[in-house]
């Protein structure tokens, strides 16, 4: 299987920082910039703090990597696209040969 890898990710990983009063607050730091295949599949309208958000489904497919590698996305890690959040929920190998990764992707926004 061959396919075009041709959007910028920046892969991001939560970081929980003191905030100075016995709590924390989380960032995000880039662990690195990688390429990727982005597949839209399904949306709906769910609930959000102040209101309605949008929820859209994606799959992204990037290199294969071995689990625990820097460039090895992880659930909880998030791509970052021109702007766009797309937060990982599952990540697994394209069998059999392993040389891609499809990554289970969400992102919220409101309308």
């Amino acid at each position: 299987m061959s396919m075009a890898l041709n959007h910028r990710l920046v892969l991001e990983a939560p970081q929980d920082v003191p905030d100075g009063a016995g709590g924390h607050t989380r960032t995000w730091a880039a662990l690195g910039t990688l390429w990727g295949r982005v597949d839209p599949r399904s949306g709906r309208l769910g609930p959000g703090d102040v209101g309605a958000i949008s929820v859209s489904g994606f799959t992204v497919w990037v290199r294969g990597a071995p689990v625990g590698h820097s460039n090895r996305p992880s659930a909880g890690q998030r791509f970052v696209m021109q702007g766009r959040v797309l937060s990982i929920e599952a990540v697994t190998e394209e069998e059999p040969s392993a040389l891609y990764l499809r990554c289970i992707c969400t992102e919220e926004v409101s309308p």
